[in-house]
């Protein structure tokens, strides 16, 4: 385990069980979805045009103002 994660660990301790069950449940999500994208990436039959049209027709969404902020940027 990276430093960084066990310094995020041991902040999340501090945090009541409510809170510490939901980053817990947001983490475990992640890593399931980034184990499939990693599983779907490495598929040599994938079309990566299709990545590429979601890519754009995400960006244009963006642009339009069609999207949400999540918390992930800058505030």
């Amino acid at each position: 385990m990276t430093k960084l994660l066990q310094k995020a660990f041991q902040e999340a301790q501090q945090l009541s069980e409510y809170l510490q069950d939901e980053i817990a449940q947001q983490l475990l999500t992640d890593i399931e979805n980034e184990l499939k994208w990693q599983k779907t990436l490495a598929n040599s039959d994938i079309n990566l045009d299709i990545f590429q049209k979601m890519a754009q027709s995400a960006l244009i969404e963006d642009l339009e103002g069609k999207t949400e902020e999540k918390g992930f940027g800058e505030e």
